[in-house]
């Protein structure tokens, strides 16, 4: 065998060698939240008092969805939530969701969203601030009136 052989064997071994040790990420390992994913998630008030369970679900195609413990009363009437969602570019996400509140206090709710999440997916915490605006005003244009800033925290739901 020739040195330029030789050589040439060695680099293509060498070559495959580091393929082969090369494992790459396990899909399994890591949800991807960018694919979309559910989670159930416990809300409390700024005081740290519980204020509601939910079901959040930042769908793969960008769109969000929720429903609340507290929408059928007593205390208060409001429909679940749709909105949109997308990455914060650091790992997280943030969101925004309409609702309406049923006479007699008749009016546009929007909340806003903040998601960090675990590792791999399977834990969600986050920050939600409540704002109203009249029935027929402009909620993705304003501040409106802020009813409420909430924490949460949730688990994924899975098959």
């Amino acid at each position: 065998m020739t040195t330029f052989r030789r050589w040439r064997m060695l680099v293509l071994l060498a070559c495959l060698g580091a393929v082969a040790l090369h494992a790459p990420p396990a899909a399994a390992d890591a949800l991807s939240v960018l694919r979309g994913a559910t989670y159930l998630i416990t809300i409390t008030d700024a005081q740290g008092a519980f204020a509601s369970r939910g079901v959040i679900t930042l769908h793969g195609d960008r769109t969000l969805s929720a429903i609340d413990s507290g929408q059928g009363g007593p205390a208060f009437f409001f429909t679940s939530q749709l909105g949109a969602w997308k990455s914060d570019g650091k790992g997280g996400a943030v969101g925004r969701t309409l609702n309406f509140d049923f006479p007699p206090n008749a009016d546009v709710a929007r909340l806003d969203y903040t998601f960090q999440f675990s590792a791999h997916g399977t834990q969600v915490t986050g920050t939600i601030t409540l704002r109203t605006f009249p029935l027929q005003g402009d909620p993705l244009d304003g501040d409106g009136t802020v009813l409420g800033e909430f924490t949460f925290t949730g688990t994924l739901v899975t098959p």
